[in-house]
């Protein structure tokens, strides 16, 4: 395939990207950008999402007379609210450093291209990518608690409503639940008085009692409701230092996510430690290779461990590779933009490291 038919095979190829994957823009060094292309590098950054688990503990008004008429000896026996860490999600993200802008400078004529993303970081030369998307966590919405509004107060008759005796009350709602129990064996048998025309009938039957033991059950052992909630956070490493034990946010046992100033809650801490520097190419005799003229500048990224932790628990350790404790090399434009065998190169979107170079491949 010639070089040309390649770009406009580019050109169509970046309009299918934006389905499951960042938007990227392809540039063509040409007249109307006087055969100069700007691109930046990035910097890498750090995408944090803490998923915390909330229970609510609702005691049920008669819990003192599960065991006497139920049997039942496991019960909330007092109303608790709690907050607690379900997970951490930890994932980088290159964003471009407006401050490494760089300029690709071509004569007339050569046809040359370059992939870049939304904010102009470097994706690709003569060369398509992509930049996935991040899946986010779903949440889980708390259900209402039977007792919120007293829903067993629907299964119960006015002698219930009348009496003045918690353990007389107590003593009518079991009585109520049992033949409630004896119903649903009833049914279960096909022994009932009034027996369902069908299955789908029988199903609702069945389950219209079953709602009815569990809500009238709840008022001795009480409800445990649950949902999760998640809060995200953007975090970049400073490249020329370690992050200690920094205050990313406070986790409230009654108020959930609160501020990292907010003394109520306690605190999940951030570090990232430098566990490598990026070190600069070396030719054969072990010495550092110069920068070619006019290069085309990526990343030698170096690495740090990032871990996010509380007082007493570690939530997340791994060594990751960025951008900022790296150095830069570069390629020689003219392997670009040479009239025979030109070149492409792939770049990291999270590092701005070299992934790839090879040879675009040309009819004769």
């Amino acid at each position: 395939m010639k070089l040309s038919a390649i770009l406009m095979t580019l050109f169509v190829g970046v309009l299918s990207l934006a389905a499951n994957a960042q938007q990227t823009k392809l540039l063509t060094a040409d007249k109307h950008n006087e055969y100069g292309l700007v691109y930046s590098l990035p910097t890498t950054a750090l995408d944090i999402e803490v998923e915390v688990l909330h229970t609510v503990k609702k005691a049920g008004p008669y819990g003192k007379y599960a065991k006497k008429y139920l049997g039942i000896s496991e019960v909330i026996d007092s109303n608790s609210e709690k907050w607690e860490v379900k997970s951490v999600r930890v994932t980088r993200r290159g964003v471009a450093n407006l401050e490494e802008q760089y300029l690709m400078q071509f004569k007339a004529g050569v046809l040359v291209s370059i992939c870049v993303a939304e904010d102009g970081k470097l994706l690709a030369v003569n060369s398509t990518a992509q930049v996935p998307l991040q899946t986010e966590i779903e949440t889980v919405a708390m259900l209402p608690s039977s007792l919120d509004n007293n829903e067993y107060l629907q299964y119960v008759d006015e002698d219930f409503l009348v009496s003045q005796s918690s353990a007389k009350r107590a003593q009518m709602l079991a009585e109520n639940i049992m033949e409630v129990r004896n119903a649903k064996i009833a049914l279960s048998r096909g022994t009932a008085e009034s027996m369902p025309t069908d299955g789908k009938q029988l199903e609702l039957m069945l389950a219209s009692l079953a709602h009815q033991e569990q809500t009238m059950t709840e008022a001795f052992v009480g409800t445990v409701q649950t949902e999760t909630q998640v809060k995200k956070f953007t975090f970049t490493p400073s490249g020329d230092k370690n992050s200690d034990r920094q205050v990313l946010l406070r986790l409230s046992d009654f108020a959930g996510f609160v501020d990292a100033d907010d003394y109520s809650g306690d605190p999940i801490y951030i570090s990232v430690d430098v566990t490598r520097r990026g070190q600069m190419p070396v030719n054969e005799k072990g010495d550092e290779k110069k920068m070619p003229k006019d290069a085309v500048v990526y990343n030698i990224p170096g690495a740090a461990k990032v871990k996010l932790s509380t007082m007493t628990k570690t939530l997340f350790e791994q060594e990751m590779d960025f951008s900022q404790f790296g150095t830069k090399f570069g390629l020689n434009p003219s392997i670009f933009s040479a009239k025979k065998d030109p070149s492409y190169a792939i770049f990291d979107p999270i590092t701005g490291a070299l992934v790839e170079v090879g040879t675009v491949e040309t009819e004769e």
